[in-house]
């Protein structure tokens, strides 16, 4: 009879590998070494990712704020610090939810941000 080498728990730690390359091209969904590097490559990237999505994102918001910003006539720093002066504590979340949906309540922050500029 063959001698067995971890059996039950290669077979078990096989099948989580593939389960996770499941979806893959070719033999990386199919094949358990190829399988291994395409995923710990994977959570290596996604780790990644989840750092840059929030830089990401907060180079969107503040391209949207700064387009709104000019639109109507005040530049995206002079904004920020006028609001700022005036108290108004919005995050750039908000401040480009507002500049995309609601022209109206965007106009009247920056109405605030210079007044607050120019006392």
């Amino acid at each position: 009879m063959p001698k067995t080498r971890h059996g039950v728990a290669r077979h078990r730690k096989h099948k989580r590998i593939l389960k996770q390359a499941r979806g893959y091209w070719g033999g990386r969904s199919a094949l358990y070494r190829t399988a291994k590097e395409s995923v710990a490559r994977a959570e290596k990237y996604s780790t990644i990712h989840r750092r840059t999505r929030k830089r990401d994102f907060r180079r969107l918001w503040i391209t949207r704020i700064s387009a709104a910003c000019r639109s109507l006539g005040i530049n995206y720093s002079q904004f920020i610090r006028g609001l700022k002066k005036a108290n108004v504590d919005l995050n750039r979340k908000i401040l480009a939810d507002l500049a995309v949906r609601d022209k109206e309540g965007f106009s009247n922050l920056v109405s605030q941000a210079r007044s607050a500029l120019s006392s």
